[in-house]
């Protein structure tokens, strides 16, 4: 079956969705010295279209569909559907039609709903199934390579296996976008937008893995990439970046950084505009890394 345009721009839809799961820095007071860790948590509530998976919908290996599980694929992915609701049935139909050539198609669906809804564990879930499914399907290895390492706490189990995963999955995504063939009926401009925009996550994922293990001369490159390509940054993304470059002390770099988060209409307008003001004190009163 032929891709259609709204099957591919599931980047686009989750690269929203991860801007406005930047609340989670609203709570954070971050001073730009040496003590500071990466924030916790990201989620969002945010509703749009479901999306369908961007790979393929038909699976030879599938049974032929009947207008049964037609008709109840239609109502997983129908956008009107409301997010709990279609979190419902999407759980109903994987258990309903185990091997049904919707299947990957449901499980993006659950994957995006999840992550909107703020449970990452049942994202991951979801998003294990339709990787096994299509272990190249790089918007959802771009998701988990960028929500895990946001969702992290003082509570997560095994936080080094958490971010080995999550670099995994992210430099997948970044090594598999350039390669990934444009759909029939896509514009080269939308094309471009949203590739860009899933790099964008996948660099962001992995440079926020480096500021989680506090390599933050690697972050650097990584989220400069992020904040770069992507057609509309995340301030999350500026925000680290701003952080990487504290930590380094390049604080010039770390004030534009902060600046350009604190421009955006966000939560962490707020804490970007007194991380800028840290940032020039201590350049007033510490001698700058070169460059």
């Amino acid at each position: 079956m032929t891709v259609q345009f709204n099957t591919w721009f599931r980047a686009g839809i989750l690269a929203g969705t991860m801007l406005t799961a930047a609340a989670w820095v609203a709570a954070q007071t971050p001073p730009a010295s040496n003590t500071q860790n990466p924030p916790p948590a990201a989620s969002s509530d945010k509703k749009n279209p479901p999306p369908a998976n961007s790979i393929t919908l038909d699976n030879p290996s599938a049974p032929a569909a009947n207008p049964e599980e037609d008709a109840a694929f239609k109502a997983v992915a129908d956008s009107s559907t409301d997010q709990a609701k279609q979190i419902e049935l999407g759980e109903a139909f994987a258990q309903k039609y185990p091997t049904s050539r919707y299947r990957s198609n449901v499980y993006s669906v659950l994957t995006m709903d999840y992550l909107r809804a703020g449970n990452v564990p049942k994202m991951e879930v979801a998003a294990d199934k339709e990787l096994a499914i299509n272990p190249n399907d790089i918007q959802i290895l771009a998701i988990v390579g960028q929500a895990l390492p946001r969702a992290m706490n003082a509570q997560t189990p095994d936080p080094s296996k958490v971010l080995a995963k999550a670099e995994q999955c992210s430099r997948k995504a970044i090594e598999l976008t350039p390669t990934y063939p444009k759909p029939e009926n896509v514009t080269d401009e939308s094309f471009s937008s949203v590739k860009n925009q899933t790099l964008a996550m996948a660099h962001g994922g992995l440079g926020l893995v480096y500021v989680r293990r506090n390599q933050f001369k690697e972050a650097i490159p990584e989220l400069n990439q992020a904040v770069t390509i992507d057609p509309n940054p995340d301030p999350v993304n500026f925000y680290l970046l701003g952080l990487a470059n504290a930590k380094t002390s390049h604080f010039d770099d770390a004030i534009a950084a902060y600046n350009k988060c604190a421009l955006a209409t966000s939560p962490m307008q707020d804490t970007c505009k007194k991380s800028a003001e840290e940032s020039k004190k201590l350049a007033a009163t510490q001698l700058s890394a070169p460059k």
